[in-house]
């Protein structure tokens, strides 16, 4: 067992996992440095034993699987956070201690997904849902449509929030093809004067994903980026605004990520409600009120993870390895399984599937016996049945390979 007390001393901690080269200062010197040596704490690998703990191969959809060795940094930290004597969850927001950490949280995504200094970062609340209203009060110019490309059941949401008083264009739909794919280049019709386009670039639901984005010329890309942000890479530069919630693999639910370019917020009424402004969050620091704080905190130790495997280039190969693994396994069984996604449209992040032609008895059979065997979060979602893997990046290719193996045992005694 990790004990909280060997963060305290001389020595923030001693553990082979985590890097540490901090020597004690008095408290009052705290903030400085931690600000001149954040980037000497870095979260790796795991130790956890099994003989400590049960953990399961954990495949749900969001909130999703977190990283082991972040689990355990904050299991340290968490009764004294480097000497403070506070854990993060009772800190003010307007203190040293937690400034340092939401600034270096913010800098440590600026850095991995390559995000330039005309665009602002910042942490919400209110998840997706609040930014399919948020959005669009700040963005939308008169007169000028919101363009959707409407791909599955949250960009439906967002059109439900524009129908509230929004002008809007549904500028593409797959729902006639139950959106078992993603519209084609032909097929999407902008307006000559949109205010912004609305995309989902990874579809949780459907199990379909963007792999090369719509081209908009001069109009912003929105882009709700929830379920697939810092799992590739990107080009931020292509993006008016990204908004993510953090549960699937950035941190925990509760706090939500936005990248907006800077001169985009300014497109606000000054007359809206205040706290509804991106200028307002951008000018406060996301600290206009009082953020998330925990969620920010487990945020910035993901991010050093993701920072120690390698960045968002090391993490994308291990997803696209983890989703190839799965997706052969499934077109190898002749049938028994099937995704009904087309294939230039899939996911690599949410994999769905049926079993044995949809046969309702079958599948839940499979995720009981899953679920017996420490594979977690099999179930598709209720609206549309079968069978979901999400493959965010916290999971690990061992998860995978234990999955594949359950499907093909599977198979064996029922195909």
């Amino acid at each position: 067992m990790i004990a909280a007390a060997a963060w305290q001393g001389s020595r923030l901690g001693a553990l082979s996992d985590f890097c540490y080269s901090q020597v004690e200062q008095p408290v009052t010197k705290l903030p400085r440095r931690i600000l001149e040596q954040e980037a000497s704490l870095i979260v790796t690998s795991s130790t956890l034993s099994a003989k400590t703990t049960r953990r399961v191969f954990n495949f749900n959809a969001g909130p999703g699987a977190l990283p082991l060795p972040v689990l355990e940094r904050v299991r340290a930290e968490l009764l004294d956070w480097r000497g403070s004597g506070m854990s993060v969850m009772e800190m003010s927001h307007r203190s040293p201690e937690f400034l340092s950490i939401i600034t270096a949280a913010e800098q440590n995504l600026r850095s991995l997904l390559g995000v330039t200094d005309d665009y602002a970062v910042i942490f919400l609340q209110g998840g997706g849902s609040m930014q399919f209203t948020m959005a669009p009060m700040n963005l939308c110019l008169p007169g000028k449509p919101v363009d959707v490309l409407h791909t599955g059941v949250w960009t439906a949401k967002a059109i439900g929030e524009l129908k509230k008083g929004t002008l809007y264009n549904l500028a593409a739909s797959t729902e006639s093809e139950k959106f078992t794919r993603l519209p084609r280049k032909d097929e999407i019709k902008l307006s000559p004067d949109a205010s912004y386009v609305h995309i989902c670039t990874n579809n949780t639901i459907e199990g379909t994903q963007w792999s090369v984005l719509p081209e908009t010329g001069g109009v912003p890309l929105v882009a709700d980026m929830s379920s697939d942000i810092a799992s590739r890479r990107i080009d931020v530069n292509k993006y008016g605004l990204i908004f993510a919630c953090a549960q699937k693999n950035l941190g925990p639910s509760g706090v939500t990520v936005v990248i907006i370019r800077k001169d985009l917020a300014e497109r606000a009424e000054k007359n809206l409600p205040t706290i509804m402004q991106y200028r307002t969050h951008i000018k406060e620091k996301s600290l206009y009120h009082t953020p998330p704080t925990f969620a920010v905190y487990i945020v910035g130790l993901v991010l050093e993870w993701i920072e120690s495997a390698g960045g968002v280039a090391a993490i994308e190969k291990r997803n696209d390895a983890k989703a190839k693994l799965l997706y052969d396994t499934i077109e190898s069984s002749a049938g028994f399984y099937r995704c009904p996604v087309e294939n230039g449209s899939r996911s690599k992040m949410n994999v769905v599937f049926r079993v044995a032609g949809g046969d309702e008895a079958i599948e839940k059979q499979f995720a009981a016996e899953a679920a017996a065997l420490g594979l977690a979060g099999t179930p598709g979602h209720r609206s549309v049945g079968g069978l979901r893997v999400s493959l965010y990046n916290a999971v690990t290719l061992e998860a995978v390979e234990a999955l594949t193996s359950f499907l093909r045992e599977f198979h064996r005694t029922r195909g």
